[in-house]
């Protein structure tokens, strides 16, 4: 149960004082639905009030703080001009200027004769000092309640500064005192205040230089944050380890074999990673091991072997894909190795219904099929195995943790190898998946051909159209990559039905169309008509990102290329030069370029390792939007930047083992403090893996 005293943080927005069911929908919009979002959403500015001079010496264009006297009212002269109230402070005169303000409201507030206390931008007009509607009005006896300095917060649609300061100081005000979860030591070296301390500082920056992540309240609370995470994933693995698991040791005899039907030797790190993944399952512990290649480097080969030698100790072994493209395409990969092999394997996705799927359940289920390859339609209650020994998961970025381990119930002490092919930055890897082990695949299988990278302005797409024309009499086949599947008026993109309609009437019967709104069959047809005739182009959206080989494809075209990511572009390109011949991608921009954009496209020409390009991505976007937390099983951080804060996660990470280390249960005073701040960044879940959780 969350301690009580957290009560009050995780609280819904609308119990902060004026904070209505209308304006709540937008705090949620701008940070979340509940108090302890408005505590993660940090300052990104400050105004500075403190100067505070007499009118004769103040400076047009500061953010001054003056003591006037009102002299006069003076109405606009016509409907939409300025209402001008005329003050002074007996060295100079200002005009304090109003558009479309209520006038009975202004003499209330700025009575004739009254000394006030206003606070805004200062400005000169035709000679004449001016301050347009000062954003505070004070009567002088109130002028301490003015704040020296003001924490400028990001906003969204509908909600005003003020409004947003006020809802923030609130929730701020309810943060308790906590127990101290941090050695004393790491606090006096790092000079960072106790948790409470470091939130208030955090909101009330008195100089620039608060704001920037390196200073002591901004830098702990990204540590508690990254400390919370890595405890998590070290309480996950433990459970894991404590987890009943089982020795998985094969003989060879169907990895020799399958080794034999390969038209090419294994690469070293390919072999490599094969050792580890075999030496793991035969611990007797569960394998919870990540394996990291990038693209073409050969994972599903390695992923197999590890299959295998789940069949030769006698269980079964599944492999999840995110797409039905990917996990068909895996299927006719694998199925003709293991019938050589003499192995039943099944295929189960969303699609197979009746008495097909009913065939494919009871061959699982009564194990005359020893391989599945799937959709998330493994995960489904009537899918059931004789004897699962070990999970494949691939593309884990598109899946998360309780995905992963979902799947891992499907049998008893089962083995779990998630994959990716979307290079990882390590600090990303220390974040997401903590709780693994990790093998990589550094190289690329022989014969591979470096890819040649240029970039193209749109104005040159008749070219581009000219010299496809003449790649395809030549026999090479053409991925052509849009950012949407229709028209946005929105967004000015390239829209991939018009970009194949216009193919089609250069091209007649060669190009085919793929995008993710498309029926499984439709897609199916048009990637065979793609892979094996008659088209030889394919228009398609980004559904080709992850895992389609068809190794005839030599060229690539990716309209508008700078609004994609990074990675993205890599994980495109990776889909061409995966056979011998050489192949080129060409990458259409629309001037002009920004900087980012700029620099993305420059890398990307320069480079086809995608570890450095993960790590100029990580570099270039920040951590939010590299795979896209939403839809990767990232953690979202709310107060850590993994660009910048990269130095204290090893620090979370060894910290997180040290604790686990001396005190595995939590049990203690400091066990306390740590299940609390668990809960505090809503790691809930880890709690539960406690003896006693």
């Amino acid at each position: 149960m969350r301690p009580d005293n957290l009560n009050p943080l995780f609280a819904e927005i609308t119990t902060l004082p004026g904070v209505g069911p209308r304006l709540a929908k937008l705090f949620e919009r701008l940070a979340g639905p509940r108090v302890i979002d408005l505590c993660w959403h940090l300052p990104s500015g400050l105004i500075d009030r403190r100067y505070r001079p007499s009118l004769a010496e103040a400076v047009p264009g500061r953010i001054a703080t003056v003591k006037v006297r009102v002299m006069a009212h003076q109405a606009p002269h016509s409907p939409k001009g300025p209402w001008k109230v005329l003050c002074t402070d007996g060295t100079r005169d200002i005009d304090l200027v109003y558009f479309r303000a209520n006038q009975d409201w202004l003499r209330k507030l700025l009575p004739d004769g009254a000394w006030c206390v206003v606070s805004g931008k200062l400005e000169s007009y035709n000679d004449r000092l001016q301050m347009n509607r000062p954003d505070h009005v004070v009567p002088v006896d109130e002028a301490e309640s003015l704040p020296a300095v003001e924490s400028v917060y990001p906003l969204t649609t509908g909600l005003v500064a003020r409004v947003v300061q006020k809802a923030v100081q609130a929730a701020v005000a309810r943060a308790p005192a906590l127990p101290e979860w941090h050695d004393a030591s790491i606090l006096k070296a790092r000079k960072w205040p106790d948790w409470r301390s470091a939130l208030e500082a955090a909101h009330h920056p008195e100089t620039e230089a608060d704001l920037l992540p390196e200073m002591p309240p901004r830098q702990r609370l990204a540590y508690d944050e990254l400390l919370a995470n890595q405890l998590a994933l070290a309480l996950i693995r433990l459970k894991q380890k404590r987890a009943a698991g089982r020795s998985q040791k094969g003989d060879g005899h169907l990895v020799e074999a399958a080794l034999q039907a390969l038209p090419f030797p294994l690469t070293a790190s390919q072999r490599t990673a094969f050792a580890e993944i075999a030496a793991d399952m035969a611990e007797p512990h569960r394998m919870l091991r990540l394996l990291q290649g990038d693209v073409g480097s050969g994972k599903t080969v390695v992923a197999l072997l590890a299959m295998l030698t789940a069949v030769e100790a006698g269980q079964q072994a599944a492999l999840m894909a995110p797409t039905e493209i990917l996990a068909r395409q895996h299927f006719n990969t694998i199925a003709p190795l293991a019938t050589a092999a003499g192995i039943g394997i099944e295929l189960l996705t969303g699609r197979d219904k009746g008495a097909a799927r009913k065939r494919a359940l009871e061959r699982l289920a009564d194990g005359r099929a020893l391989l599945a390859i799937g959709t998330h339609a493994l995960f489904q209650d009537d899918v059931l195995f004789r004897d699962l020994g070990l999970a494949v998961i691939d593309e884990q970025h598109r899946f998360g943790v309780h995905q992963r381990l979902q799947l891992a119930a499907k049998g008893k002490g089962v083995d779990v190898l998630v994959t990716t092919a979307t290079p990882i930055p390590r600090t990303l890897v220390l974040t997401a998946y903590g709780d693994m082990e990790v093998s990589r695949l550094t190289e690329k299988p022989a014969g591979r051909q470096p890819v040649d990278t240029r970039t193209l302005p749109l104005e040159r797409l008749s070219e581009v159209v000219g010299a496809v024309g003449r790649a395809i009499e030549q026999g090479a086949k053409v991925y052509w990559v849009c950012p949407l599947v229709e028209e946005s008026e929105a967004v000015d993109l390239a829209d991939a039905e018009a970009r194949y309609g216009a193919l089609t009437e250069r091209f007649p019967g060669r190009v085919a169309l793929v995008h993710g709104r498309m029926k499984g069959p439709e897609k199916d047809r048009a990637m065979k008509a793609f892979a094996e005739g008659p088209a030889d182009i394919l228009v398609a959206t980004t559904v080709i990102e992850v895992g389609v080989d068809v190794p005839a494809a030599t060229v690539m075209v990716i309209e508008q290329a700078e609004r994609f990511g990074l990675a993205q572009l890599h994980q495109l390109r990776g889909r061409i030069g995966r056979g011998g011949g050489r192949s080129t991608c060409l990458l259409l921009y629309r001037p002009p370029l920004g900087e980012t954009a700029h620099e993305r496209l420059k890398i990307l020409r320069e480079s086809d390792d995608g570890f450095r390009i993960a790590e100029e991505d990580l570099r270039l976007r920040g951590a939010g939007d590299l795979l896209g937390t939403q839809q990767s099983g990232l953690p979202r951080f709310r107060l850590a930047d993994l660009a910048e804060h990269a130095d204290l996660l090893p620090m979370a990470r060894d910290h997180a083992r040290l604790i686990l280390e001396r005190d595995p249960d939590l049990q203690g005073d400091r066990g306390a403090a740590l299940r609390t701040l668990l809960y505090l960044f809503e790691r809930d879940a880890a709690v539960r893996y406690l003896r006693s959780g």
